[in-house]
């Protein structure tokens, strides 16, 4: 089976280079779909590929995407951006997957999307990332787009890390969704989703919050929705809203049992309340909540590191030292070089070293 790489890209000069790099030796032909870049992009292409090509940028990512399959003459494609790359364990791999590639026609790798300070993934989840050609499978959505598949599916025990670029266009992604809507384009479910999303990240609360409205009140995939609770959560939040952001936290529990992140957002809203009794329930059941369906966004903190070193928080202000220690141990077995940790176990041996030096006669 041959396995070529399909590229969008524009201005990525600062890391396309590191992408490709760390894929030499995988694929048997890449591909490059330059959008229109200003800069040295298509020359460091061209160092990895012959295969160069440039495709007027339309204000639409599902469109550059069809069009940087299109050249593909290979068995299978996979995509990447150039922010993103493949680390020494999965390069080798995918290698090693490549002749089990006609298993299926589409393959789930998983996204390591996000990382702590020393290097912890703090958000992942799966995509689409491999398809088979003949499929013909397309990709839908001017921003945010996916990937349509069908058929057969796998998934492999393979990450792509996502290593973010610092130079993102502000507003890009808002510009394209008033374009749609001026042009008279309704938007699909999770379209509006991302949407709100975008509304969010840009600080306009009050209109996310209604975005986030939109969203619900239709159908939709039940991770979405969770989702969409938590950032109708943080709009009400910003607004001062308190009694809405906790009934937007407890709404979510209507599509699914209580996802952790959800569980640490509750705990979070009765600490800042004082309610340290109330804020522990939801700390400890983030401990053992169910994690989001395959495909959907995965914090791994929020169910050991952080609820843990909230307990420590909690149960401090109650006074119970023993547990407070307790916790912030485990907290600290999630990330033993956390500061955080290292700070509360500083404190932790002051208070013991107070209570010999009070015993003593």
């Amino acid at each position: 089976m041959t396995l070529g790489l399909c590229m969008i890209v524009k201005d990525e000069e600062e890391v396309l280079g590191r992408c490709l790099q760390s894929v030499q030796g995988v694929f048997d032909e890449i591909y490059i779909t330059d959008t229109g870049s200003h800069d040295n992009t298509p020359r460091i292409a061209a160092q990895f590929t012959p295969f160069v090509f440039r495709f007027p940028w339309r204000q639409d990512f599902a469109a550059a995407r069809n069009a940087s399959f299109a050249p593909a003459r290979t068995d299978y494609i996979m995509w990447l951006d150039a922010d993103d790359v493949l680390l020494p364990q999965a390069r080798q791999a995918l290698l090693a997957l490549k002749p089990r590639l006609g298993e299926a026609d589409c393959w789930y790798l998983r996204y390591d999307a996000a990382f702590d300070a020393h290097g912890n993934v703090t958000l992942h989840f799966r995509r689409e990332r491999i398809v088979r050609r003949s499929c013909g499978f397309v990709w839908e959505g001017a921003v945010h787009e996916t990937l349509q598949v069908s058929g057969t599916t796998a998934q492999a025990d393979i990450s792509v890390t996502h290593l973010r670029a610092e130079h993102k266009e502000q507003g890009r992604n808002l510009r394209i969704f008033a374009r749609l809507f001026a042009d008279g384009k309704t938007p699909c479910s999770r379209q509006k989703y991302y949407f709100a999303r975008e509304l969010e990240d840009s600080g306009l609360y009050d209109t996310a919050a209604c975005a986030y409205e939109w969203f619900l009140r239709g159908s939709g995939w039940a991770e979405d929705k969770i989702c969409a609770c938590r950032g109708l959560a943080h709009c009400h939040a910003a607004c001062g809203r308190r009694q809405e952001q906790l009934e937007a936290l407890l709404r979510s529990f209507a599509y699914a049992p209580p996802r952790a992140e959800t569980c640490c957002c509750v705990g979070r809203f009765f600490v800042e309340e004082g309610n340290w009794k109330q804020a522990i329930f939801w700390f400890r059941l983030a401990l053992h909540t169910g994690k989001a369906e395959a495909g959907g966004f995965v914090c791994p903190d929020a169910s050991g590191y952080i609820p843990y070193m909230w307990l420590c928080v909690c149960y401090d202000k109650l006074g119970d030292i023993p547990r407070a220690r307790a916790c912030n141990e485990l907290a600290g077995r999630c990330k033993p070089q956390d500061e955080n940790y290292l700070h509360n176990a500083r404190y932790f041996a002051s208070l013991e070293q107070t209570a010999q030096g009070d015993t003593k006669p």
